[in-house]
């Protein structure tokens, strides 16, 4: 029974006590940490955001906003849309059609200078936006780029 006893206390001891016994025979040596550096690089021209980037995504996140041109064309029509923007690759039919909807209604509109596909992701949608028709532009400045 002597013999359990012991196992039994062996089993039990706590961590901190393990690593005291294993220490025993070896010098105090002060531990070293490895020491991370982080490294940030700048960005480049091409990688800093755009401020109609920016304004985009802001409008998509708090405002109302429809993606189409069609859907962008009734907007037009109703007096509801405030502002289009339209990607830079948008096909002529449609954009000669989006740009004669906003003289007639008096709208301003922001040509993107990226693809439907950049514009779709600026949106944060997985899909390729070409127009896109801003009805209330929430808490962005989108507004004040388009009179610029």
């Amino acid at each position: 029974m002597a013999a359990n006893k012991d196992e039994e206390e062996d089993i039990e001891l706590t961590d901190e006590e393990i690593a005291e016994e294993g220490d025993e025979g070896e010098e105090d040596k002060p531990k070293k940490k490895k020491v991370r550096k982080v490294v940030r690089r700048r960005k480049t021209k091409k990688e800093k955001e755009k401020p109609i980037t920016s304004a985009i995504r802001l409008a998509v996140e708090s405002g109302k906003v429809e993606f189409g041109a069609r859907t962008g064309m009734k907007a037009s029509l109703l007096g509801k849309a405030k502002l289009f923007v339209m990607a830079f690759n948008t096909p002529t039919e449609i954009r000669q059609k989006v740009e004669q909807y906003c003289g007639v209604s008096k709208i301003p509109l922001i040509v993107f200078e990226g693809t439907s596909m950049e514009l779709g992701s600026v949106c944060g949608k997985p899909f390729p936006v070409a127009v896109l028709s801003v009805m209330d532009p929430g808490a962005s400045t989108i507004m004040d780029l388009a009179v610029k």
